[in-house]
């Protein structure tokens, strides 16, 4: 699952690689949170556009918000199949927030890039756009905190899952990159 994400300088340096403009409207620093808007990458033209979004679907009875849908299930889903098929982005984070079973924040970014980028889909509920974050079963790195995760894509993929209906279906079943783990108060176990 992914219920918080952060965002930083850096990562708007390296999303104006991608996107080569960026509005300076669209650059956030800090912590993304369910509601928030936020930057997500699209690919509407020939070029991926980076916008701001709204991070969640409004729930049927309107209360709350989905804010991640599993990739096992995606296209299996009415109201996310369409989304999915259709509109597909991807939400560049330093890093995302998973919190262990004594509720101690902890915070997994990539080894070897400096941004990770989470699978997503969009949609308009309510005259606003909004996003969704996939995921998938936990690797090895995050299954000790959670058995959730972002769906991360590499960046060699990043065209391809926006633009290549082929690669949807291979994409949902990838296994994610093994991620680096960060917590303040870690216990550690001192020799006798």
């Amino acid at each position: 699952m992914c219920g918080r994400y952060y965002v930083d300088d850096n990562t708007a340096r390296e999303i104006e690689k991608l996107v080569h403009q960026i509005d300076n409207e669209l650059n956030h620093s800090g912590d993304i949170n369910p509601s928030q808007r936020a930057p997500v990458i699209t690919g509407r033209t020939q070029k991926l556009q980076l916008e701001k979004m709204y991070w969640g679907f409004p729930q049927y009875k309107g209360n709350g918000l989905l804010i991640n849908a599993r990739a096992e299930t995606v296209l299996e889903r009415k109201m996310f199949r369409d989304s999915v098929l259709n509109r597909r982005c991807f939400i560049p984070a330093c890093g995302f927030y998973e919190w262990d079973k004594d509720k101690n924040r902890v915070l997994f970014t990539s080894k070897t890039e400096p941004v990770l980028y989470m699978a997503g889909f969009f949609n308009m509920f309510q005259e606003k756009e909004r996003f969704i974050v996939i995921t998938t079963a936990a690797n090895s790195s995050v299954s000790s905190v959670h058995d959730r995760m972002p769906l991360i894509l590499e960046q060699n993929e990043l065209q391809n899952w926006i633009y290549d209906e082929h690669f949807l279906n291979t994409a949902l079943k990838k296994i994610p990159p093994l991620l680096q783990r960060h917590q303040k108060f870690e216990q550690q176990c001192l020799p006798l």
